[in-house]
């Protein structure tokens, strides 16, 4: 791995510089397939590098991590370039003080890859409309995660308020393995669903979008039970042939079952962040069943 450091330096220079370290290891940018903006403060960047850094072994990418610090302190711009770093991408950590942090788009636009889509993550507090943030412009797609926020009820139940096609929430990715196994138990024959419960840990952000989704799909009403946990551990649909059921109560394996039918047993880990934000870069077109299902849960979800 190959580390650089720049204090009180400039946009051009930190493009300077990494074409002359690119140059030097025989790593050209062009293999590169986006530019991931990570928007984070001190306390979550080493996390969010590090799932950023593991999506990008299957997303080649330049990640640039905006980091906003005192912004009663003199304009300054502080620059950590990292190449090499269990990735075929870039790291570039940026640092920004005085009123550089309230104008990160002015830092990171001469540093965006040409011709390359852009996205914008925020791992942990995040604009009410991402789309309208200054790196949100910048942005084809834009990811937050309602886990991270005080109230996730109320992050996720917010978010059509400000919804824009490209927005997309980890606690949707969260529920890429449940929706698979749902739809696989419609495989064959059902009956009509008459209604349904998910259960879940209180406070579920992703069971909340589960129990909308699964609505919107099937014209039943399905509503949001709690459980122990961990995490979301059951869904039930009772229909006119009888019981769908999911259940998973150590959060690792799932059994499934149908009305005549035998039990299975099936994976149903719950995914580390990285793997979650590598399913989102392999899409960066709107997602509609996203947008329809925090709809629905805007629409129908009590405070």
């Amino acid at each position: 791995m190959t580390s650089f450091m720049l204090s009180g330096t400039t946009a051009s220079k930190i493009s300077s510089q990494l074409t002359q370290l690119r140059h030097q290891m025989g790593t050209p940018a062009v293999g590169m397939v986006l530019t991931l903006v990570v928007v984070c403060d001190e306390s979550n960047q080493y996390d969010a590098v590090q799932a950023a850094t593991e999506a990008a072994r299957e997303h080649p990418s330049r990640i640039l991590v905006v980091i906003a610090r005192d912004p009663e302190e003199p304009n300054r711009l502080d620059a950590e370039m990292r190449l090499g770093e269990s990735t075929p991408g870039e790291v570039i950590l940026l640092r920004l003080y005085g009123e550089l942090t309230k104008h990160a788009d002015s830092v990171v636009s001469p540093l965006l890859l040409t011709d390359t889509p852009v996205v914008a993550w925020w791992p942990g507090d995040c604009p009410d409309v991402p789309a309208e943030d200054p790196i949100g412009v910048l942005a084809q797609r834009r990811i937050v995660d309602a886990r991270s926020a005080a109230d996730s009820v109320q992050a996720i139940t917010g978010r059509a308020r400000g919804y824009v096609p490209g927005d997309t929430d980890l606690a949707w990715t969260r529920l890429t393995t449940w929706r698979s196994l749902l739809a696989a138990a419609f495989d064959q024959p059902v009956g009509k669903v008459k209604r349904g419960t998910v259960e879940a840990v209180p406070g579920h952000a992703s069971a909340l979008l589960l129990a909308a989704w699964l609505s919107e799909r099937l014209g039943a009403p399905v509503k949001v039970n709690e459980s122990a946990g961990p995490g979301l551990t059951a869904v039930k649909l009772v229909t006119t042939d009888g019981d769908i059921a999911i259940s998973r109560v150590d959060g690792r394996l799932a059994t499934l079952s149908r009305p005549g039918q035998p039990d299975r047993h099936v994976a149903l880990i719950r995914r580390p962040k990285a793997e979650l934000l590598a399913e989102e870069l392999r899409r960066l077109d709107p997602d509609e069943i996203y947008e329809a299902a925090i709809r629905r849960l805007a629409r129908t979800h009590k405070s």
